[in-house]
């Protein structure tokens, strides 16, 4: 991982370059920014976590201990340690802040729950949906209601829904986690390279078919001007939690549903099973018959972005805004060559229900700072001060609280990619995922059940029918240990 220094470094010498060579300066800049671009994304997938400067004391006593996923970019983690910076001044206390990547913080957190050296604060990407919901029904989270409720008007109905979740020792729902931002997954594609084929963004077709079709054409059309470019940018890694988003998406698209409103399984259902079929089969072919990338059965989470912003896809699928915040500081790519899109319809010709992930702060029941995790965490989500520091984050993290959309920020249509998907979560429906009903469907989740029975139609040759069986028959074995 390269450090601030050195991304200055480069910065300079390109500039230099550039003085010297100024029928080159635009290919120098979309290079430069595409540097800048990879490595935010090794900081934020690497194995290196730090520490923030915000405090730094040799005894831990009272001091707030907090653990942060690292920022899609460098702006979004010195947002928060101003945030924190000003907290602490106004009240006095002391504040321990340390960044770690998102692939590495839940297994962190796993193992210092079980050690009993959990922080008093975390936040943690995939949070909401793999690790608070078992943390709240094993009792391991804090009860966050008077945090929640004092503002509880603040905020729309599935957000709350988000985290409020069951606890097994006090056989009730109550709130367990305080939500920070949101996201839901788009298509992002390269404006500039449909129109080498003759073909804009209005060509499109918006049926679910039509949607789908029109990029495997796109392939071809590039391929007879000999660029090697797939069509789509598809997950199917065991490894990625990329893969299970996109399916569980389209579950959704197909109006599978495999939790009733009570949390039960329904999935032993025949018409059911024979959707899930349907579904794997429909992805599985998008593989085997070449509109994917080889490696996409290896991508971890950053390789499908890496795929597009290296131009080897057309399309790809994404859960936030990380790519176009990638190549934010290259002006010309992020307005005009990069483009995003909402899903089409359903194949029912019915407007797409969202899943969205609500990325959320909880409070460990063990922190020996309750009073002072919750006057921040209260301090946090006030409206001015969670839609200030959202926004000096770049606008890669969208609100939930309803006031903060308001601000003109969020809406400006000049900017594609914060108002496309601002549009979608404001206007669409919406759901969290199946683990805020029944937290066995974070194991679902976690065990990537829906990657593995695609790695079994593609690797291994079964039948979608048999695959379908084996998950099936992998989500029930899962649920009867949460009974």
């Amino acid at each position: 991982m390269l450090s601030r220094k050195q991304v200055s470094q480069i910065t300079q010498y390109f500039n230099k370059q550039s003085r010297h060579n100024r029928h080159q300066r635009s290919n120098r800049s979309v290079l430069i920014a595409l540097i800048l671009s990879f490595i935010i994304f090794s900081c934020t997938h690497t194995s290196v976590s730090n520490v923030s400067s915000v405090t730094k004391v040799p005894n831990d006593d009272g001091v707030l201990k907090i653990w942060w996923d690292k920022g899609l970019n460098l702006e979004e983690d010195k947002a928060l340690e101003q945030l924190v910076s000003h907290w602490q001044k106004q009240t006095g206390n002391k504040v321990k802040l340390s960044f770690y990547i998102n692939d590495e913080l839940p297994q962190k957190a796993q193992r210092a729950v079980l050690a009993g050296n959990q922080p008093d604060i975390m936040m943690s990407a995939g949070g909401e949906r793999l690790l608070n919901p078992r943390f709240a029904w094993e009792g391991k989270l804090a009860d966050v209601s008077d945090v929640i409720e004092p503002v509880k008007n603040l905020y729309p109905k599935q957000i709350l829904q988000a985290v409020h979740f069951y606890n097994k020792t006090t056989k009730k729902r109550s709130y367990y986690a305080v939500p920070i931002h949101q996201a839901t997954i788009h298509i992002f594609y390269w404006r500039a390279l449909l129109s080498q084929v003759g073909r804009a963004e209005n060509d499109i077709p918006q049926d679910w078919d039509g949607f789908w079709e029109f990029w495997k054409q796109v392939q071809h059309d590039l391929h007879q001007q000999k660029k090697e470019i797939y069509g789509l940018g598809l997950p199917y890694s065991i490894g990625s939690s990329d893969t299970y988003y996109f399916l569980e998406q389209l579950l959704e698209a197909y109006d599978v549903q495999i939790l009733d409103s009570e949390g039960k399984l329904t999935v032993d259902e025949p018409q059911l099973k024979q959707k899930i079929a349907k579904i794997l089969d429909w992805y599985a072919k998008f593989y085997q018959q070449g509109y994917v990338p080889s490696d996409a059965i290896k991508w971890l989470n950053p390789d499908n972005n890496r795929s597009l912003l290296n131009r080897k896809v057309m399309m790809t699928p994404n859960a936030t805004l990380s790519i176009p915040c990638a190549v934010r500081h290259d002006t010309d790519t992020y307005y005009h060559k990069l483009g995003i899109l909402k899903f089409p319809k359903k194949p029912n010709g019915k407007p797409m229900r969202y899943i969205f992930t609500s990325r959320q702060a909880v409070l460990f029941a063990e922190s020996k700072n309750q009073q002072k995790a919750k006057s921040f965490l209260a301090y946090l989500i006030q409206p001015e001060i969670i839609g200030n520091y959202l926004k000096a984050a770049g606008g890669c993290s969208l609100p939930v609280i309803e006031s903060v959309w308001k601000d003109p920020f969020w809406r400006d249509p000049s900017d594609p990619h914060i108002s496309t998907a601002a549009q979608t979560l404001m206007a669409s429906p919406t759901r969290p995922f199946y683990s805020v009903q029944n937290p066995a469907y974070s194991v679902v989740l976690d065990e990537n059940v829906w990657g593995k029975a695609l790695n079994r139609i593609i690797v291994d040759g079964i039948s979608p029918e048999q695959a379908a069986d084996e998950a099936i028959a992998h989500i029930q074995e899962i649920f009867d240990k949460w009974q």
